[in-house]
């Protein structure tokens, strides 16, 4: 009995599949959880005084309890005056907030933080120069080593796709049609500036990503911006607007910093169904699957064609992209998650199923706190530390959900399939150690749902005692089905009762 056991263990610890959920475990990239951080926005700094003068006029210095409110154009500048409020936080009082972020994030994802005129930095007046506000190379090193010791990783936003108007190289282009820089961008007296700009705001230059010599500055050379923020701590890049960079050069982008630092991730914000952009970047902002859960909340889509559509994702794109992907409920473009979900428990059900399906869930800041904010810039506030008590509902259920995923290894970093159901979605999570398998079923509904799936795992005995992880209720498995009623809005993630590890009919089953 004892050697038919071990034999079974060892088929499975050399199998294929076993093989791969190591390489997934090993591979920081796979299912974390990302917090994303504004960094002007994150922590008031104890040194605003002495950098006050970095805020002058046309800049304005807001503070902290402020919240910020659309404003008006400023033609000299080709930007709006609330792009030119600040808050004052920097890369240093980020850091002793560190804590906060490490206690729900694995990854830390910053919005950029290159040299730039506007509060939201897509505009880079200096590629190579962390913003003054923020602080300098030491502050970033501070930082990458601080977050470094604590087991995190640091992602930045790259913005590639253009440029500030301020940006010297840019303006070396537009006083000299000699320059030899007149090539980094689109001239043409067709358009409106005079120049191509990103989406026609004149103060953001789009750069010729088609000449060698623009690539090799931003992300092929040794001494590119990609390469410096990488040798100097980064882990990886989150890239901006990468549907309209191009597979080809997103292609070579990834290439290249995977060059200057080996298992580096490059992801791309991809406002497209993912199908083709993961073949070419370690993974994508899955705006997609996000909106789709959103969808699903709100009842515009029904279980079955989230299940079906879940299914057919994991075909196109590959379960390994998708776990390398973030999935994206809200962020600095989208008004925040409790004002698009002020019900309590709607929000709860986005976040369980955010936290459950492949990939990694992304925080946004003061998301995890119920901060609210509409479109552009009210969802950009600064963050409300008076709401990060002990207390606080929406913290308390986004560290439970952030347990929940560090303790079920299949959420993390196993496969996936969406069961078949009529009333309420159900998928499967496994991995090659069939006492982790979930099942995870959520009704979306405002009514309880009574339902039974089919589940397709071999290795789920039947009777097996079934706990949700985040209520305690239970459900059993029998003979491949799983019978269960759901109350209206909650998700339930089913994983083996520890009682079963115990039991006779998974004695001769591998735990990996």
């Amino acid at each position: 009995m004892v050697a038919a056991w071990i034999g079974l263990a060892a088929l499975a610890a050399a199998s294929p599949r076993a093989e791969a959920m190591r390489r997934r475990e090993a591979d920081w990239r796979v299912g974390p959880v990302v917090y994303q951080v504004f960094v002007d926005r994150f922590a008031p700094s104890p040194r605003l005084e002495d950098k006050r003068g970095l805020y002058g006029a046309p800049r304005r210095l807001r503070a902290w309890t402020d919240l910020p409110e659309p404003g008006s154009p400023v033609p000299e500048l080709g930007v709006w005056s609330h792009e030119l409020d600040f808050w004052g936080g920097d890369l240093q009082s980020l850091i002793g907030r560190l804590d906060h972020v490490r206690s729900l994030a694995e990854v830390l994802y910053l919005n950029p933080i290159h040299d730039a005129l506007t509060n939201h930095k897509y505009d880079a007046t200096d590629w190579l120069r962390v913003a003054p506000e923020y602080g300098d190379w030491a502050d970033f090193r501070s930082l990458a080593r601080a977050l470094h010791a604590s087991g995190g990783r640091l992602v930045l936003d790259g913005v590639f796709n253009h440029c500030g108007r301020s940006n010297p190289i840019f303006q070396e282009a537009l006083r000299n049609p000699g320059s030899q820089r007149r090539n980094w961008f689109f001239f043409d007296g067709a358009y409106p500036a005079g120049y191509r700009a990103w989406a026609g705001v004149a103060n953001l230059p789009e750069v010729r990503l088609e000449n060698p010599e623009v690539r090799r500055y931003l992300w092929n050379g040794p001494d590119s911006v990609v390469a410096r923020y990488l040798k100097e701590g980064a882990d990886g890049w989150r890239l901006d607007v990468a549907h309209e960079v191009g597979p080809a050069f997103l292609a070579e982008l990834a290439r290249a910093a995977h060059r200057h630092k080996r298992g580096s991730l490059v992801l791309g914000e991809v406002w497209n169904y993912p199908e083709g952009w993961t073949s070419v970047l370690d993974g994508v902002l899955n705006m997609f699957l996000g909106r789709a859960i959103l969808e699903l909340t709100e009842g515009r889509l029904s279980p079955r064609q989230f299940g079906a559509a879940l299914n057919e994702l994991l075909r196109d794109c590959g379960a390994e992209p998708l776990l390398r992907s973030w999935i994206v409920l809200g962020n600095h473009d989208t008004p925040r998650l409790a004002t698009v979900l002020p019900d309590r428990a709607q929000r709860r059900f986005a976040q369980a199923l955010q936290f459950s399906l492949p990939g990694s869930p992304l925080i946004y800041y003061g998301d995890e706190l119920g901060m609210t904010g509409g479109d552009d810039p009210r969802q950009r506030a600064p963050m409300r530390w008076d709401l990060a008590t002990a207390d606080n509902p929406d913290l308390r259920w986004v560290t439970k959900l952030v347990g929940m995923r560090r303790d079920l290894r299949a959420l993390r970093i196993g496969d996936c399939r969406a069961l078949h159901g009529e009333r309420a979605l159900a998928f499967l999570r496994t991995t090659e150690r069939p006492l982790e398998a979930v099942v995870v079923v959520a009704n979306p509904s405002e009514v309880s749902v009574e339902e039974t799936w089919i589940v397709p795992d071999g290795t789920l005995m039947g009777y097996t005692l079934l706990r949700d992880a985040l209520s305690g209720a239970t459900a059993r498995v029998l003979a491949g089905t799983l019978r269960a009623t759901i109350p209206p809005r909650t998700v339930r993630v089913f994983a083996i009762d520890p009682e079963a590890r115990g039991r006779g009919q998974y004695k001769r089953m591998p735990e990996g």
